[in-house]
């Protein structure tokens, strides 16, 4: 089987109704970024960032998978596939895949401010007072702005084996995320799936300016025809 590495970001979740909650001005539900997306926000003002990640939670129960999520499970049948999400909802879980790698946390889960390694499941609210077994605070185990990225190297290590690398709902310029196309094989084919694609043309590259929905169904029949 010929391995095929993802790269997903916000375009796919935003199709099934999943509120970036970033608005044309950069504010996060009228916050500052580093209010709610850093440790120094964190440290300042606990409880104004457990509510912003509880409304995200709430939120991500309303929401389904869409065709794009469920197409990438289809891939499996013939292909090798392993997603690296820059999104933090369980969306390509719920629809299936089988091996997803989030770079930037987990909404669903929550870890220890003792032990980061202490990671538990979590599908309500957190609040102050929530404790690991140290009788720790526990935070939302997001990967915030000035942290480190500690699945970067296992997400590289998977691009390096790509034999297909499909890129989509993502204008890969954030970083490290968007690192991760020099690290795949010299002349890998490439599929670039997103409305706006911000990305230079080149011979190994296929472009589809179209939402996740529409595109990620195409390139699947093609890869599934190639393989029959």
């Amino acid at each position: 089987m010929k391995k095929v590495v993802v790269l997903t970001g916000a375009g796919i979740s935003a199709e099934s109704g999943i509120n970036t909650f970033r608005d044309a001005d950069g504010l996060w539900e009228g916050h500052d970024i580093m209010e709610v997306a850093s440790p120094i926000g964190w440290r300042n003002d606990p409880v104004l960032v457990l509510d912003f990640y509880n409304k995200r939670r709430s939120q991500l129960h309303t929401v389904t998978p869409n065709l794009g999520h469920i197409s990438l499970v289809e891939l499996e049948q013939t292909h090798q596939v392993t997603i690296i999400t820059q999104n933090v909802d369980d969306l390509h879980e719920r629809a299936g895949s089988s091996h997803v790698v989030h770079l930037h946390g987990e909404l669903l889960k929550v870890r220890s401010q003792f032990d980061e390694n202490i990671v538990l499941d979590w599908k309500t609210d957190l609040n102050i007072g929530d404790c690991c077994e140290h009788n720790s605070q526990l935070r939302p185990h997001i990967v915030w702005f000035g942290e480190e990225v500690p699945m970067l190297d296992r997400a590289i290590q998977i691009t390096e084996q790509a034999d297909i690398l499909m890129i989509i709902g993502t204008s890969m310029q954030v970083y490290p995320a968007a690192s991760l196309l020099q690290f795949a094989p010299l002349n890998t084919p490439i599929y670039f799936i997103d409305p706006k694609p911000a990305i230079s043309p080149k011979e190994n590259l296929t472009i589809l300016a179209e939402k996740a929905t529409v595109g990620v169904p195409e390139v699947v029949k093609q890869l599934v025809s190639s393989y029959e």
